[in-house]
């Protein structure tokens, strides 16, 4: 007994030795040595010190599945300070976290038989070494758990590269480590007071922190636990659930912070669903009217305009000349915007090939006011370098006969297909090569107002009709194949395919796109008096055979639903022109979906969709390979056609399953 008593004492020993113990004082990370380094920090809840919490810093596991390594662990002493000693690992893309398990109340001795202590709090160093000390507490737990949301399962965290280093990063646009208040970037406008985002962040917070007292665990697990999936057993891994199913319980988890005020500002009454949704401006001065948005292979998002920046709505804007790049955490990449290659009034197509080169359409889109004629504008596609450096000369290219170019894809072998809004034809580049562009139009009126354009799994591009209420099967080589009609579709604008061959119909309803002699002033005068769902708002499936479900899928998440996109679990995202919110529909993958939901039925709530007071009127979908949703505030809600653009990309964090990226053609799962 004495000898196994010993062996006991030994392992657990070892394992709370693995790094140093506590000193007194705060001296950041610092080099003791032969690649070792120090990292201090303090653990708390709220204003209040968790003390003997265990502190373990992991090392990200590479891939789904592979698990976290620890590097290092320790406890807080009663001041709720750490400070642990590791061996720094030689790749720098390596991501690094800090946890602190702990019973309730701080208390450590809550194990019981195999159960694990309910409170873990979780701060995200990412990637290379942090300076200075690190707290960790529910703002920082909230931030992991939605930024990593993707990244998370049984309470660890792993995953590829770039999405996971990417996931990492965000999640300091949410909190600061430093000190565990908010980030800046969430602070601060165009986030901060200006949109509800602060205060929904801060709320969770506080719905963590009864857990951390020692008073609602048990009911906290219950709600977070998504249907079909065991229920969380620790804090950070029902943040995450939350973050991944976020309609689920909303009302429920709000009253578990009702009474608690450790993070302010915070929300008066509960929402419809708890999403996380960050609005981002680059420098502040160069989105106008983003139209879309292509994430090249390391997750940086090409993002295209209508408009010459002006903050003044009634000033007549021009096209605009420039291609915004940003990082996956809002910034300009250094070097972005860039210029050149003919670009103007960029809208809808925006894509970026196997060899990551970019193409953007120029529609000619111009404020009323604007001098220049746009008709000599509008016939061109201009192609950048990975780099950002144009290679399409002054004009852009002209070959194939562009007429006000919308929506743009690349195939897997590089033929970049593009949909001629004002000229009843798709033009396709073979393998890029753009002198050798050639016109296809399926003639007659099958194909009137060509808008958007996608690939699936064989190769063939299906093409929207926003005027002729069909969508166009064109072969791998270009021949029109057939068109499809019926199934709901109206009015289609955005189109996406999915792993299994089926593509998905953004059915408008009520837009006409601003092409073939409807100006944008025509579209604002139809969409200004809608002010609930319109009738034939909706989504189509068509399946890989041509043919359609009898009746298109309808709840009232779709408001003039314009783009769409899929995720890696093969679900529907659905940008909406109308109503400021964005919709998630089971896909034809139902085992992806939550138990009970068939292919069509809203994920997100079907009352609502997921509502956000940052969003306006947006176009654009897509997905990044770290899960979060980006959609783009083309206009604003009330537009004045001078200037009808809005200035902001708005970010759903760790929403969606996360794509490889460039996208080129259905998703495929990072």
């Amino acid at each position: 007994m004495r000898l196994r008593r010993a062996v006991l004492l030994t392992a657990v020993l070892a394992g709370l030795t693995v790094g140093a113990s506590t000193p007194p004082e705060f001296t950041g990370a610092s080099p003791t040595g032969h690649g070792v380094v120090k990292q201090q920090g303090v653990v708390r809840s709220g204003d209040r010190p968790i003390a003997a919490a265990e502190v373990t810093l992991l090392q990200a596991g590479d891939r789904p599945g592979a698990g976290a390594r620890p590097l290092a662990r320790t406890r807080s002493d009663a001041h709720g300070r750490f400070t642990l000693s590791y061996r720094a690992p030689g790749s720098p893309d390596t991501v690094l976290y800090l946890t602190a398990d702990s019973g309730p109340s701080g208390h450590p001795h809550s194990r019981t038989g195999d159960r694990v202590r309910p409170v873990r709090l979780v701060a995200m160093i990412g990637t290379g070494r942090r300076q200075g000390k690190v707290v960790l507490n529910e703002r920082t737990t909230v931030a992991a758990g939605f930024s990593m949301a993707q990244f998370t399962q049984g309470g660890e965290v792993a995953g590829r590269r770039p999405g996971l280093q990417n996931a990492a990063a965000v999640s300091h646009n949410l909190a600061d480590i430093g000190d565990g208040s908010a980030a800046e970037v969430l602070t601060s406008a165009p986030n901060g007071h200006q949109t509800s985002t602060l205060r929904a962040f801060n709320t969770l917070a506080d719905i963590l922190s009864g857990c951390t007292a020692g008073e609602t665990c048990e009911s906290l697990f219950a709600l977070a636990g998504r249907p079909g999936s065991p229920a969380p057993r620790e804090t950070f891994q029902a943040v995450a659930d939350i973050a991944r199913l976020p309609g689920n319980h909303p009302a429920e988890l709000f009253a578990l912070g009702e009474g608690r005020d450790s993070y302010r500002p915070r929300l008066a009454e509960a929402p419809d669903a708890w999403t996380i949704a960050l609005r981002y401006v680059g420098n502040g001065h160069e989105l106008d009217g983003p139209g879309n948005v292509a994430f090249d292979a390391e997750g940086t998002a090409w993002i295209v305009n209508n408009y010459t920046f002006d903050a003044d709505p009634r000033r007549s804007a021009c096209g605009s000349r420039i291609l915004s790049r940003l990082t996956p955490t809002g910034q300009d990449v250094p070097g972005a915007p860039y210029r050149g290659g003919g670009l103007y009034g960029v809208g809808f197509g925006a894509t970026i090939d196997p060899k990551g080169q970019v193409w953007a359409t120029n529609f000619g889109f111009q404020g009323t006011g604007c001098p220049l004629d746009a008709s000599l504008l509008y016939r061109s596609v201009s192609q950048f370098t990975p780099g950002g450096r144009p290679l399409s000369p002054p004009q852009g290219w002209r070959f194939g006969d562009i007429v006000q170019p919308q929506g743009a894809a690349s195939d897997r072998e590089g033929n970049i297909w593009i949909a001629n809004c004002g000229g009843r034809s798709v033009t396709r580049i073979p393998h890029g090569d753009a002198v050798r562009a050639r016109n296809i139009a399926p003639g007659g009126d099958s194909l009137v107002k060509p808008f958007g354009v996608t690939v699936d799994t064989r190769g063939r591009a299906w093409v929207t009709g926003n005027g002729s209420d069909s969508v166009t099967l064109l072969s791998p080589q270009g021949a029109p194949l057939r068109s499809i009609t019926g199934g709901g579709i109206k009015r289609p604008m955005g189109v996406a395919s999915d792993t299994l061959g089926n593509v998905w119909v953004a059915n408008g309803g009520a837009v006409v796109a601003p092409c073939e002699g409807t100006t944008p002033a025509m579209v604002a005068e139809a969409v200004e008096d809608i002010v609930t769902r319109h009738v034939d708002a909706s989504v189509t499936l068509v399946r890989p055979d041509g043919t359609t479900p009898a009746q298109p899928f309808v709840n009232d998440g779709l408001f003039l639903p314009w783009g769409i996109a899929v995720d890696g679990d093969d679900t529907v995202w659905v940008a909406n022109f109308g109503g400021h919110r964005l919709a998630n529909l089971c896909g034809a993958r139902v085992s992806a979906c939550p138990p009970g939901l068939r292919t069509g039925d809203p994920i997100s709530p079907a009352g609502t969709g997921y509502t956000s007071d940052g969003l306006e009127r947006n176009t654009a979908v897509q997905i990044d390979p770290s899960g979060n949703v980006w959609l783009a505030n083309n206009w604003r809600t009330i537009p004045l056609q001078t200037n009808p653009g809005g200035h902001e990309m708005v970010v759903f964090v760790g929403l969606a399953a996360p794509v490889r990226t460039p996208l080129l053609g259905p998703p495929r799962p990072l």
